[in-house]
């Protein structure tokens, strides 16, 4: 059967998939456009299982917001260059939009939302038959402000949302580039996990005890480091950005705003990536030749 280009175009729109691979699904399939669809959404979870253990370690950060409330989405891929291909932002976009709008809890619930009578998982399956690569939806979290909500980007990678008790506009937006650039850990040194600092004050406290001073004096400088440490992770604590000589702190108080809540998101962060050696590879390769 004579495959028509208008039939090639059709399953195009409905797939996002490549002429000749359209072609070839149409004619497997006798010119049944419905079948053709259906072949090449199966066809596209198969690729997607088979490149779901690669890593993706790439892929960009999209923050959505509306008025007082914003949402942050990681998805990542396996290469900067697909990070920067139209259909992957607009895939990021959408999950961006989709957890704004939605309940979803989770990731797993993200994906099983419905957006133009598809799963997002589906429209995910078929960007990675698109693009040939990996491509995951891997973490999400909404904010709420009571007054100011700030956004910042930088470039793809990094993103941050931070929530003031105030309406400070400004203020929001440059507490989040401060947070962009110097990774606090917690607004304060009460949100800062209790493991964290215990494992600190153990190690502060194994180096102080070689200088072999007496035990009151390794117990003050024990109580020094951990007030240095808690001024280089919290918010609070750290001098600002834009005028190091007062703290983020210092900053607020002047201001009459409290920083109620804040996410930063760094694309690929704690990902173990996978170490190449090209030379290595290509040696490998000529052995097995």
């Amino acid at each position: 059967m004579a495959i028509s280009a208008a039939q090639v175009k059709e399953l195009r729109e409905r797939t996002g998939a490549g002429m000749m691979e359209c072609k070839k699904a149409l004619t497997e399939v006798d010119g049944d456009l419905e079948a053709a669809v259906e072949a090449m959404r199966k066809s596209g979870m198969a690729k997607a299982d088979k490149k779901a253990d690669r890593v993706a370690a790439e892929g960009r950060v999209e923050i959505v917001s509306e008025g007082n409330r914003a949402v942050i989405v990681e998805v990542n891929c396996e290469t900067d260059f697909v990070g920067n291909d139209d259909n992957f932002r607009a895939f990021a976009t959408r999950c961006a939009q989709t957890a704004l709008n939605t309940e979803a809890t989770d990731v797993d619930g993200l994906m099983n939302e419905e957006v133009e009578g598809e799963k997002l998982e589906e429209h995910r399956t078929q960007l990675v038959a698109k693009v040939g690569e990996n491509v995951q939806v891997r973490r999400f979290e909404r904010l709420n402000a009571e007054g100011s909500l700030g956004a910042y980007q930088h470039g793809a990678r990094i993103g941050v949302l931070v929530a003031l008790d105030k309406a400070d506009d400004e203020l929001a937006k440059h507490i989040a580039m401060h947070i962009a650039a110097q990774q606090p850990v917690c607004v304060d040194e009460d949100e800062v996990p209790t493991e964290m600092l215990d494992k600190e004050r153990a190690m502060f406290k194994a180096q102080a005890e070689e200088s072999g001073k007496p035990e009151n004096i390794i117990e003050k400088m024990i109580e020094g480091r951990i007030r240095k440490y808690l001024g280089e992770i919290t918010l609070v604590g750290q001098a600002f950005v834009m005028n190091p000589d007062q703290t983020v702190g210092d900053l607020l108080k002047e201001k009459g705003a409290k920083v109620t809540g804040f996410v930063r998101y760094e694309v690929g962060e704690g990902i173990e990536k996978k170490s190449e050696n090209f030379a290595e590879e290509v040696m490998a390769q000529a052995r097995g030749a």
